[in-house]
């Protein structure tokens, strides 16, 4: 199963960094932000990603072309260029495909360019959020629904999408940025059908909104309540915040 992440945005709220790189390259604990994203996916067994770039795109590109180089100690030999390597690690085994979905795409638009590579069911999720999730647990629960689409819902107060869902988990209607301060929001990490792509229109097409409203209004979307740990890297607080957990060697999403 394929992992597609969205990274392909400005990051605007965190400019002290994005400015430099983009979001999710910024680097927690030495390593980016995506990096960490993907590790929970490969913990869960999935090694195959699909990351819809943007914004920088040629520095993501760069990133994993030299990932070998950037992570080990080396020695060269400035006449030949022969490269020798120091302390040879053991590296993560995963396919990556860098898809430039263009610069000013929406989320919406950057899951349809990549289209051609979803013909199953796939996860997707944001470049820029971390939880303790049990994702082999989520693809269960979306295997056993049969929808077209599962949304990984948190507990958090409302500057993100407000899912209202019914005692049976079933979304009825999805809706972004209201006035109420609490509520189960939109988490990310979700699994999806390729059906979902039909909902998608144009680049312009935001994902939140009419794609996901959709799907709730037909009876397509449904929530994985996850009460755990879950935050999204927007600002340069929270930023800090996810350093200091890794910093302290108790990171909650660090299951690997």
């Amino acid at each position: 199963m394929k992992a597609v992440i969205l990274a392909g945005g400005f990051g605007t709220r965190l400019s002290e960094e994005t400015d430099l790189v983009p979001k999710p390259l910024v680097e927690i604990g030495g390593r980016p932000i995506l990096w960490h994203v993907m590790k929970l996916y490969a913990a869960a067994g999935l090694n195959d990603f699909i990351i819809c770039a943007g914004y920088k795109a040629s520095m993501i590109k760069h990133y994993f072309a030299s990932y070998f180089l950037e992570t080990n100690d080396i020695e060269i030999h400035t006449a030949t260029r022969e490269v020798r390597y120091l302390t040879p690690k053991p590296l993560d085994d995963w396919t990556v495909k860098i898809i430039d979905t263009g610069l000013n795409t929406m989320t919406g638009g950057r899951i349809k360019r990549v289209a051609p590579y979803l013909d199953e069911t796939f996860c997707l999720t944001y470049g820029d959020g971390v939880a303790n999730l049990d994702i082999a647990q989520l693809i269960a629960f979306h295997r056993r629904h049969g929808k077209l689409a599962t949304v990984t819902s948190v507990p958090s107060p409302g500057r993100f999408g407000i899912l209202d869902m019914d005692q049976h988990d079933a979304v009825s209607r999805f809706h972004e940025k209201p006035d109420a301060e609490m509520g189960w929001i939109n988490g990310g990490f979700f699994v999806l059908e390729p059906g979902v792509l039909d909902y998608i229109d144009a680049d312009e097409t935001v994902w939140e909104r009419r794609p996901l409203e959709r799907l709730a209004a037909d009876g397509q979307l449904m929530a994985y309540r996850h009460p755990g740990f879950w935050k999204a890297m927007d600002t340069l607080r929270e930023k800090r915040e996810l350093e200091e957990m890794w910093a302290s060697g108790s990171a909650p999403w660090k299951l690997w």
